[in-house]
């Protein structure tokens, strides 16, 4: 009564669905978990520099400095569903020109069984922490972050921060630039 290709195609469109329903059960098993967890990070050097962008207009522009300490474990968010974390450290700062500026400073990636209990000190930042004009001399109020992207199995890729922040302050005179 039906052909082979008809009934192989009701075969495999069942096994799909039963597939995405699977999926969509697993997602559901670990979306409601807290991936949230303390980190402490301070810094332990904070230096500003005024040199000039030759990428663009050749104004000087401030070049922050910092070297900092980063303690976390993030053990308890591998379950199952997490093939990997990727790791970032943000700084945020207000300056007169803008409300908010954000720019990421280190960035990590941990695959599932590899160490995620992290203790580092006197760490460099692996990008520049460039401010498009002069924002970062004598600026009080710097916070650092530890957030995270949890790369999943199956389901959504949140992106969290951690518990917990670091607050400090770039000094008032630049130090000398050696360009």
């Amino acid at each position: 009564m039906h052909t082979v290709l008809t009934r192989g195609n009701a075969t495999v469109a069942y096994s799909l669905s039963v597939l995405a329903c699977l999926t969509f059960c697993c997602f559901l098993s670990t979306v409601f978990l807290d991936s949230r967890t303390t980190a402490h990070v301070n810094t332990v050097k904070v230096l500003v520099k005024n040199v000039p962008d030759y990428g663009a207009s050749r104004e000087k522009h401030d070049l922050g400095f910092l070297t900092f300490d980063l303690e976390t474990n993030l053990t308890s968010l591998f379950n199952w569903n997490v093939k990997q974390l990727f790791l970032y450290l943000t700084a945020e700062y207000k300056t007169p020109d803008s409300v908010l500026n954000q720019v990421v400073l280190w960035d990590k990636i941990i695959l599932r069984g590899e160490n995620s209990a992290l203790d580092f000190k006197n760490m460099n930042t692996k990008y520049y922490f460039w401010d498009d004009g002069n924002g970062l001399k004598n600026n009080k109020n710097v916070s650092l972050y530890l957030s995270w992207n949890i790369i999943p199995n199956a389901g959504l890729l949140p992106t969290i921060r951690s518990l917990g922040s670091h607050i400090f302050k770039f000094p008032a005179e630049y130090s000398i630039a050696s360009v």
